[in-house]
């Protein structure tokens, strides 16, 4: 088995992770019977962060060797490979907490914690992936780059719908605005996303499910806006899909009461 490296994520700004324990970048590799499954990063979610709260996540796996678990170790990064990462998280303990459930069979845990400006910065949202390397009592052992690829994105609000005017007449317009904001990391305030497609939705009163009615876009402020008719009684809501490096949101709905 390779001896473990230091490795130094370095990024400008306040973000700077150093004398960060992980191997020097290789391809896979596996000695012998050993085996890692069940991967779950974050229970199979995306890890969703706010402006200024960390938050902390968990990663659960199995290692199975017929002489029975001796260690392992795991690194969340974002980049090509673990040695030239954008940024990473190491476990809270190091090697990781590992439970024995039979003579062969081990189930491991794994916490991390992404605190916005440091090594969550806005150019890191997206995708990482999970460094992982289990070794067996015989010393059996494998590595992998990548155990699990998983999404950390910025988290995105809307404010509560606003239907205009109150109580309104059937068949008149009505107004239905609200604003579309997400974290920023280096900065630990949300602020306007512009340009992004959001539905307006309705729910007809005494219905169970919201229907979309259209779809409008984001102004640079964040400013959302759109008009229909009035016919019966029921809710409006904004909903946002999310991107590839931020997390979707829905807007509390209004009621309108049509006369």
């Amino acid at each position: 088995m390779h001896k473990r490296a230091t490795l130094g994520v370095v990024v400008t700004g306040a973000l700077a992770l150093t004398a960060l324990a992980a191997p020097a970048a290789q391809a896979d590799e596996k000695y012998g019977n050993i085996k890692v499954t069940s991967v779950s990063v974050n229970g199979g979610k995306a890890v969703v962060v706010g402006a200024k709260a960390k938050k902390t996540i968990t990663l659960k796996f199995t290692v199975t060797d017929n002489s029975g678990h001796r260690m392992a170790t795991a690194y969340l990064y974002r980049g090509a490979n673990i040695d030239t990462a954008d940024s990473a998280a190491s476990p809270s303990k190091d090697p990781i907490t590992c439970k024995k459930v039979t003579s062969t069979k081990s189930n491991c845990t794994a916490s991390f914690t992404f605190t916005p400006n440091y090594n969550a910065i806005n150019s890191v949202a997206g995708t990482w992936k999970t460094w992982a390397i289990a070794q067996a009592k015989d010393y059996d052992y494998v590595q992998k780059d990548n155990l699990k690829s998983f999404k950390v994105l910025r988290a995105a609000q809307l404010a509560g719908a606003n239907a205009s005017p109150e109580p309104v007449a059937k068949g008149a317009t009505i107004t239905v605005t609200s604003k579309l904001t997400r974290a920023n990391w280096n900065t630990g305030v949300n602020g306007a996303l512009g340009g992004q497609p959001v539905q307006l939705q309705f729910k007809k009163a005494g219905a169970t499910a919201y229907k979309t009615v259209k779809t409008v876009n984001s102004a640079s402020t964040g400013a959302v806006s759109s008009t229909v008719k009035a016919s019966v009684d029921g809710t409006y809501r904004y909903v946002f899909a999310g991107t590839s490096t931020t997390a979707g949101a829905t807007a509390t709905g209004d009621t309108i009461d049509v006369k």
